[in-house]
């Protein structure tokens, strides 16, 4: 019975581990941290394009992985295009902005 205790921290160390280990990320895939502050990058952009009052925000789509924001959908104008580009620049934790989006 006491080797069984003795056991139990050092398997529960390597439960600990384990669950650390399938929490990281990879150049393909962020861990959980990264996809929450991804999420959160991507509502602030999104608030950001909407609360400018030149932009359609419904007609340009965000998403983010890694910090990088990448910008698609349809436009009226270049000034839109770089309006939006612009305004994810600014917003926080962004490392870069991909601009996909296309004119009308």
């Amino acid at each position: 019975m006491e080797k069984i205790m003795r056991q139990i921290p050092i398997l529960a160390l390597a439960m600990l581990l384990a669950m650390f280990a399938g929490c990281a990320s990879t150049e393909t895939s962020s861990g959980t941290g990264e996809y929450i502050d991804d999420t959160v990058i991507t509502a602030k952009v999104k608030a950001a394009i909407f609360n400018d009052s030149t932009l359609k925000s419904s007609e340009i789509n965000v998403e983010t992985f890694k910090g990088v924001v990448q910008l698609s959908g349809f436009v009226n104008s270049r000034a839109d295009i770089n309006r939006a580009v612009s305004i994810a620049r600014e917003v926080k934790g962004v490392t870069s902005v991909e601009n996909d989006m296309k004119l009308k």
